[in-house]
């Protein structure tokens, strides 16, 4: 057989024929696969989470739909909110659910960097905590109150210390540059305690009250319903998945907001009590 099509012109025809249209037609399936979005899929997905509740909504909600595209999840977690973006920069990992647009902005000022959201999530508010105390109206003079450090989550936890009467901020302080020195009245004579966000759960031990981000505030075991007061969190502070500004339309992005988009996943977080309490996109009310 081999020698019939090495010698005969007709048989090397159609050979030729029949090897080019093997190759129209595994293009042509390539192509379509690329154009369907319903195609499977078989890359690896790595996001990125701090201590939390967030890799709890992937993992319920997010994830089966992605393994039923093709996709493969990995979860890494990191410490801090810079080494999940760092990491989403450098390409390590595929994007991060963590932070909120006012966050991400002042990350990008300082390090010159092109991160962008493109979905928000449900996302448990800050909230004012004591293990010492049982109400706000216990609070003395020279109570200590730990804040997070950063300025854009410590003018959070100043404006919930001002919305309970215990002191008075600068009018409309820029959110990237707010410090303890924006306190112009202290009615309630509190000491203010800058730490490292991660660190304020601990710090209940030495501390009076503490303000809390809502993912760290879950991750130590505190329940939402436990804070003496919680902040009147607006759309700017709803975190999002962010990815680099390069793969904002790649089809892995479109994937996963379509994840959250879904009523797949609305269900999973409206059934699940843990989630009481948090502030919802607003594509949960459509």
């Amino acid at each position: 057989m081999r020698n019939v099509f090495m010698h005969s012109p007709t048989a090397f025809t159609r050979l030729a024929t029949i090897a080019v249209s093997a190759i129209l037609f595994l293009s042509s399936n390539a192509t379509n696969a690329a154009d369907d979005p319903g195609a499977t899929t078989h890359q690896t997905l790595r996001i990125g989470f701090v201590p939390g509740p967030y890799a709890d909504e992937f993992r319920q909600g997010i994830e089966p739909q992605l393994l039923r595209k093709g996709y493969k999840v990995q979860y890494v977690e990191f410490s801090t909110g810079l080494e999940a973006n760092h990491a989403v920069y450098s390409g390590e990992i595929t994007a991060d659910v963590m932070q909120h647009s006012v966050y991400l902005k002042s990350y990008n000022d300082r390090n010159g960097t092109d991160l962008v959201p493109v979905v928000q999530v449900p996302t448990p508010p800050m909230g004012l905590y004591s293990t010492k105390h049982r109400s706000l109206a216990e609070v003395k003079r020279g109570a200590t109150i730990a804040v997070p450090n950063d300025p854009v989550n410590m003018e959070r936890a100043l404006k919930i210390l001002q919305n309970i009467g215990w002191i008075r901020i600068r009018p409309n302080p820029n959110p990237v540059d707010v410090t303890e020195h924006d306190v112009i009245a202290n009615p309630a004579g509190i000491r203010i305690v800058p730490l490292e966000s991660a660190q304020a759960p601990r710090a209940l031990e030495d501390v009076d009250y503490a303000a809390i981000q809502g993912n760290f505030a879950i991750a130590s075991g505190h329940r939402l319903v436990d804070a003496l007061a919680l902040e009147q969190m607006t759309s700017p502070y709803v975190n999002q998945v962010v990815v680099k500004a390069a793969n904002r339309n790649s089809r892995a992005t479109a994937d996963i907001v379509a994840a959250y988009q879904s009523d797949e996943f609305r269900h999973a977080i409206l059934d699940n009590h843990a989630f009481d309490g948090f502030r919802l996109p607003d594509y949960f009310h459509r």
